[in-house]
């Protein structure tokens, strides 16, 4: 964000946050990316210091901060740190919102206070072997049998597959209807049937764990079902708006940092005698980025608003997921063709932002889903 979209509290914020990822994250993130997982300690750690869950009320344990620009600064700081692995915008922004806005009074006082202080982790299941962004079209199932749902099916490319305690299951309560047989589920650690697969390699962001689960007559009590019976869709399309904001906003701060990087490279990195920079494509390549992220960064703040005030429109949102994260391949994609040779070597961030970057206009719905739901939006 802009330092003028910040009040003092939040500058404050930032700056706790930016040491915390300095001191907790960075001096251990080439290792969590050797072991394709990130520590349960560092979730804990960020718990303890209030770096979860800021918006949950206090009742729970959290700050009750109902001001978005709390999460956008964790998420920015990650991104810009490069800190890829870990997953704390999907707790904050994609799967607690869930719980808070939606769960009874007993599973707030149940799961929120152990999500706030990093105890917890959780992961949201979606996405199907057969079925990706046709959430309507899931067929994992939960069909109810005295107190409790019996589950059974499959979920594949689940962030956080390994490490979550808590999981919201997107399942089929009525097989025979469409969207509206869509119930959200809570399953949790321990449950038998509850299956974790492979931790499946990516070509980037290798630190974050994704996995395949697997559920096989999993016995979910009725007080784990999120909300009504039937009405999971719907919460999904009003909580799918804040997740491509955030995946939108990451995708920006890793962009800009991206950029800022090329720009000492060009200023160092001498070719014929002069800065590689001086030579008119550089030039003319670096002014075209650096405008469009100035763009960007507007349009961005503007949905960062337009949400603190609870307008952030379905189709404003998936306008900022799909044109930033198509932004920020382009300006991954030219920083590096700017850094030579050098760009093709892991040693050198641009590498490794190029490969993380790739995965960001196809989780949260893809760029063609975007515009699917844009223009829906103007009337066709």
């Amino acid at each position: 964000m802009k330092p003028e979209m910040l009040e003092k509290e939040h500058t404050m914020f930032r700056d706790a946050f930016s040491k915390f990822v300095e001191k907790e994250i960075m001096p251990n993130h080439e290792q969590w990316e050797q072991d394709g997982i990130v520590s349960r300690d560092v979730w804990q750690q960020a718990g303890k210091y209030g770096f979860l869950c800021m918006d949950v009320p206090e009742t729970y344990g959290g700050m009750g901060e109902k001001d978005y620009r709390f999460s956008v600064i964790v998420t920015e700081e990650l991104a810009r740190a490069g800190a890829s692995g870990v997953a704390f915008s999907l707790h904050n922004d994609m799967v607690v919102p869930y719980i808070t806005n939606y769960g009874t009074e007993e599973q707030k006082q149940r799961w929120l206070p152990k999500l706030v202080t990093g105890e917890l982790i959780s992961a949201v299941a979606m996405t199907e072997p057969n079925t990706g962004s046709d959430l309507a079209g899931v067929r994992t199932t939960a069909i109810r049998k005295d107190d409790h749902y019996i589950l059974n099916g499959q979920k594949t490319f689940i962030s956080n597959g390994i490490l979550n305690d808590l999981l919201i299951v997107v399942a089929k309560t009525d097989p025979e209807e469409g969207a509206s047989g869509v119930s959200l589920l809570i399953v949790e650690r321990g449950m038998q049937g509850y299956e974790r697969g492979r931790n499946l390699e990516k070509i980037g962001q290798h630190a974050q764990d994704n996995a395949e689960l697997f559920f096989r007559d999993v016995k979910v009590p009725l007080e784990n079902l999120i909300g009504e019976e039937g009405a999971g869709f719907a919460y999904l399309m009003q909580g799918l708006p804040r997740e491509r904001l955030a995946i939108a906003v990451g995708s920006l701060a890793s962009a800009e940092i991206v950029l800022e990087e090329t720009l000492r490279y060009c200023q160092e990195r001498t070719a014929f005698g002069r800065p590689i920079g001086k030579f008119q494509n550089s030039r003319f390549k670096l002014a075209e980025m650096k405008t469009e992220l100035e763009i960007g960064r507007v349009f961005i703040d503007h949905c960062i608003l337009k949400y603190n005030q609870g307008e952030l429109s379905v189709d404003k949102a998936a306008m900022a997921k799909w044109w930033i994260t198509e932004l920020l391949l382009r300006v991954v994609d030219d920083c590096l063709q700017l850094h030579g040779g050098y760009g093709y070597m892991l040693e050198y961030p641009v590498a490794k932002a190029f490969l993380n970057a790739r995965a960001a206009t196809i989780v949260g719905g893809t760029t063609e889903i975007m515009k699917e739901i844009i223009g829906r939006s103007l009337g066709f």
